[in-house]
């Protein structure tokens, strides 16, 4: 079984920021094929569903971006997966807009929501695909930056990395996550 996780924050006041990039590709990948968070439990909304004769969770932390890991653990946990079955999508201000970068480990980055979640598994083995956000170019603070919502133009490009954040998560299920790496890294 393998465990999908998009961070962002809860709520309609969140649902179009950069923080949400995860939570976005989540909702693209349900869109798809169909699917709805028909589950709330262990802070969070998730579905179990079938991909390529694969058993999948697919989960969006409710628990705002800095505490995801009090959500993850609690369900790869009930469901007997390793970290290494773990997929955890989030936004990267080092990435500009548009932008997908795919890794099967490393540190938090400064980024909380990740800094959380290696907190909780206990270990930086987790595979992340990061949806670039860029970085503001005046003097907004990252935390407004964050929490604002996307440019026209920077939406048609992250509309872009979102979908081909899903393509990449569809293929993780059939593939190894190197060979995913080295297709969406290129």
């Amino acid at each position: 079984m393998k465990c999908i996780v998009g961070l962002g924050n809860p709520g309609k006041k969140y649902e179009k920021t950069r923080h949400n990039a995860g939570f976005m590709v989540i909702d693209e990948l349900l869109n798809r094929h169909g699917w709805e968070l028909n589950k709330k439990k262990f802070n969070g909304k998730y579905a179990i569903e079938q991909l390529e004769g694969e058993k999948v969770a697919l989960l969006k932390p409710q628990t705002y971006m800095n505490l995801s890991g009090q959500s993850i653990r609690p369900l790869i946990d009930y469901y007997g997966m390793d970290p290494e079955d773990v997929l955890v999508i989030y936004d990267d201000l080092d990435l500009p807009a548009g932008k997908i970068r795919l890794r099967q480990k490393g540190g938090h980055g400064g980024h909380n929501g990740i800094r959380s979640t290696i907190d909780h598994l206990g270990t930086k083995e987790f595979k992340r695909i990061r949806i670039g956000v860029g970085r503001p170019t005046n003097a907004m603070s990252i935390i407004d930056y964050v929490l604002g919502s996307f440019s026209k133009e920077e939406q048609e490009r992250v509309d872009g990395s979102i979908q081909q954040a899903a393509d990449a998560c569809e293929a993780w299920i059939g593939e190894s996550f190197p060979v995913v790496m080295n297709k969406f890294n290129a």
